[in-house]
């Protein structure tokens, strides 16, 4: 079959597979890349960005957080565009607008022009979290759906490892535009090789378009993670916060009540009566949560309190990944997986994960090796638990529909994430402004006030005090969410049984 060819989604392509899945997977892994070399090259930046922009913390979460809370309001939106136009139109759509956000990051002088380039780069993400992962679905039959999740999980975590790397080398031999600029080859590349090999799928009913229901869950959803992201600045009680988070709420409430009654909705709501994608979707979320803001936190602490510089934070931070990657290159994730089952899988993961946080947290004053500890933890429990989660969320959702649930699964990962970082972000600096009273809007701006090597000693061990609280939050989030997910997935899986014994 040609790639410029239209396919639709049928259950005969479902069991057979396309002929170069395997070459197509690599080439979607590839744009998802992408999207995630930006996540985490950023966050090595973050000492070079705060000295020469004179960027502040809350600058420094808003050029995190841009990108999430443009690319969370459009998931669900771009997904059900996806299903409707084509997913290889989307995905060149994405690689397109991703590659010119980046040129505009790159060449940005001020926080202003920064947070408004990484919003624009959201646009581009969004359209291409939902094609690649909906089109791994398209092409690879039931069977072999985990193993390809789990390499496109491990694409992730490749991103996280690379990204670090990547940007420490550019940040000790350019200036930090060039940590943007080097998407570009990337995008090129990705844009060459999707027009030249994937096919061309979509949904075969062809649903009108929910204009309302996209208007929405956008509108919904960016003033939901806006709230989220404006808590620690502004205080969670504020005036600004509970009014955009009671008018988020209001607005998703609405779209809830749309989607319930039109005839061709871009969420079906009847998704969330299977028990097998709610409990995947709570565990998720949590997940995200822990993640998302411990790492974050982590990648600060390597730099600030213990004085890596950028090339070898992300050094250090590399085995995390390299775990994930060589677990679910490999396929003993989903042989894993396979042989325990999906609940046993996600709650072993998340015990494991959260073990990990518990390791940075408590073992980095007795020198590196707790560090390494949890990040291998933290490695193996996400090798095992995401493309478990990840494929019962997908699982859970007809193949026509695959664009909205890999647009759900984005959806949760960025809201979790930006949760985390908001929250975790929060205690880490309550905690912080406790012991040190007088400490200034950051780290670095608290240490070059400080008047003796004690008062610096003092700051750093403050530093360090809130980002083991913050760790042990996000362990436990990670804890209870996959203890949730799998309760909820075992239940799931005795109720298919018992109604595939009475029939």
């Amino acid at each position: 079959m040609s790639p410029t060819q239209t396919t639709t989604d049928t259950p005969t392509q479902a069991h057979q597979g396309h002929p170069q899945r395997w070459l197509i997977l690599g080439v979607i892994c590839l744009a998802q890349l992408t999207v995630l070399l930006d996540n985490t090259v950023l966050n090595v930046a973050i000492p070079s960005l705060t000295r020469e922009l004179g960027a502040g913390t809350a600058d420094i979460q808003w050029m995190i957080n841009a990108y999430s809370l443009v690319q969370s309001g459009l998931l669900l939106t771009a997904g059900s565009a996806a299903d409707r136009y084509g997913r290889k139109k989307m995905l060149v759509a994405g690689l397109v607008l991703f590659g010119i956000g980046s040129v505009a990051a790159g060449l940005a002088d001020s926080t202003g022009q920064l947070i408004a380039a990484r919003a624009g780069m959201g646009v581009g993400g969004a359209l291409l979290l939902t094609t690649t992962l909906a089109v791994a679905m398209q092409i690879f039959t039931p069977d072999e759906q985990p193993k390809a999740i789990g390499v496109w999980s491990a694409v992730n975590a490749l991103g996280f490892a690379t990204g670090p790397l990547l940007g420490g080398f550019m940040l000790d031999h350019f200036w930090w535009g060039a940590i943007f600029l080097v998407n570009l080859p990337v995008v090129a590349l990705g844009i060459v090789a999707v027009v030249a090999l994937v096919p061309e799928s979509k949904n075969p009913r062809g649903d009108r378009p929910d204009l309302l229901g996209a208007l929405l869950s956008t509108i919904g959803m960016s003033a939901l993670v806006y709230a989220i992201i404006s808590g620690p600045e502004h205080g969670w009680a504020s005036g600004r916060v509970m009014a955009t988070a009671v008018g988020a709420v209001a607005v998703l409430a609405l779209f809830a009540h749309w989607e319930s009654r039109i005839p061709y909705p871009m969420l079906d709501l009847h998704f969330f009566r299977d028990r097998r994608f709610t409990g995947a979707v709570a565990g998720a979320v949590l997940i995200t949560f822990g993640m998302g803001g411990a790492l974050f936190l982590l990648t600060q602490h390597l730099q600030f309190v213990l004085g890596y510089g950028p090339l070898e934070a992300g050094l250090r931070t590399a085995p995390l990944a390299l775990a994930v990657v060589a677990l679910n290159f490999s396929g003993l994730s989903a042989k894993w997986t396979a042989k325990l089952g999906t609940p046993v899988s996600i709650a072993l993961g998340m015990v494991l994960m959260s073990g990990g946080l518990v390791s940075i947290a408590t073992l980095t004053a007795y020198g590196y090796g707790g560090t390494l500890l949890g990040l291998l933890l933290i490695g193996v429990g996400c090798a095992i638990a995401n493309p478990a989660m990840a494929h019962a969320i997908m699982s859970a959702i007809p193949r026509e529909k695959a664009g909205v649930g890999a647009g759900i699964n984005g959806t949760l990962a960025e809201f979790g994430n930006g949760l985390g970082v908001a929250v975790l972000g929060a205690v880490l600096n309550s905690r912080f402004a406790a012991l040190i009273p007088v400490a200034a809007s950051s780290l670095p701006a608290a240490l070059a006030s400080a008047g003796s090597a004690d008062e610096r000693g003092r700051i750093t061990d403050a530093f360090s005090s809130g980002l083991e609280t913050s760790q042990l939050v996000g362990a436990v989030a990670v804890l209870l969410g996959g203890l949730l997910a799998a309760a909820l997935l075992r239940r799931a899986e005795r109720e298919d049984s018992a109604v595939a014994v009475s029939a």
